[in-house]
């Protein structure tokens, strides 16, 4: 990672982990898994009363408030109602809010991950290679296979995205120019988002003097019936710049629909390429492909410094010439 920090880390609810992110990253945001924590909420009610009422409250207040302000006034609504004010669990969960509500934390990127869930697959990347008895050895040998089949199935999966085409589901040139750019997964998501523009109604429109305000309600149909929520969409004309209180774009990297909804009332054909992020192209340029499979040598002798200080500098050349075959031969020579 060449000495450069992450953004951000997600963990489970460990006070010790947290003290030494906390002094190794200081400047990376550091949440909570949201799935182990609903877990334990269901743990810790386990046998009490209005057990299934709290719990549906209080997943409504995780994923459905807007703000950090909304969040607090309904917890502390919340509380009182069902008499838990001095419950010392639930006091450490909302001191700690910071770390695992998503209304403080969807206006970064987190490309799309609330929960360990995820990073826990690598169990997944092992299945088939290694059993619970296989020597070091073993381990050694099979992880090398399973890291080729990896890859492998990076290229089968590069050659379907260049290859194939999913269809649209409109006739909108905004989403044929996604369709064009992105992966097959990720225009699915950004399709997804551009369908579910039906089920959002612009309310209102504010003007102000550097841009417009919306007011985007959307229609929540589930098993329970339907229910309403409102969202504010800002859109600047002259830039085509649109910001949501959702924070879907910030949060996954996908433009939700209520923004959409307001791109189509103001006629806008195609999008700023400022919203179409790099790492979900399907031309993206991952230099780690190009290396073979192998294991680094510790690096401790200054000679082993030099050496590696200056593949990486010419990695960075290679990655900015290699489309250019004059060039290429001109460094070679």
């Amino acid at each position: 990672m060449h000495g450069q920090a992450p953004n951000g880390i997600i963990t489970d609810q460990d006070r010790a982990m947290q003290n030494a992110i906390e002094i190794i990253f200081p400047n990376m945001r550091h949440r909570w898994c949201l799935w182990h924590i609903l877990k334990k909420l269901s743990e810790m009610f386990g046998n009490r009363r209005h057990k299934n009422s709290i719990l549906s409250s209080v997943h409504g207040l995780v994923y459905d408030t807007q703000s950090p302000l909304e969040f607090e006034e309904k917890w502390h609504t919340k509380l009182v109602h069902y008499e838990r004010q001095e419950h010392g669990w639930l006091t450490g969960l909302y001191n700690d809010r910071r770390c695992w509500v998503p209304c403080y934390l969807k206006n970064l990127f987190w490309a799309g991950m609330s929960t360990t869930q995820r990073s826990e697959s690598i169990n997944a990347f092992f299945d088939g290679y290694v059993h619970s008895k296989a020597s070091l050895k073993q381990f050694v040998e099979q992880y090398e296979r399973a890291l080729r089949s990896k890859v492998e199935k990076e290229f089968q999966a590069d050659f379907k995205s260049f290859s194939q085409m999913v269809p649209c589901a409109t006739r909108y040139d905004m989403e044929k120019q996604f369709q064009l750019v992105y992966t097959i997964s990720k225009f699915k998501e950004f399709r997804q988002e551009f369908t579910g523009k039906v089920y959002c109604e612009i309310l209102s429109v504010t003007d102000s003097y550097f841009d417009f305000t919306y007011e985007v309600r959307k229609d929540i149909i589930s098993n329970e019936g339907m229910k309403k929520q409102i969202f504010t969409v800002s859109f600047r004309r002259e830039n085509c710049e649109f910001e949501c209180n959702c924070h879907l774009f910030e949060f996954r990297g996908i433009i939700c629909k209520h923004a959409i909804s307001v791109l189509i009332r103001n006629d806008v054909v195609l999008i700023s390429k400022r919203y179409i992020l790099k790492r979900w192209r399907r031309d993206v340029n991952r230099p780690y492909m190009r290396f073979p499979i192998k294991h680094d040598d510790f690096v401790s002798s200054a000679e082993q410094v030099r050496d590696q200080q200056l593949c990486n500098t010419f990695t960075k050349l290679a990655d900015v010439i290699a489309h250019d075959e004059q060039q290429c031969r001109r460094i070679m020579d």
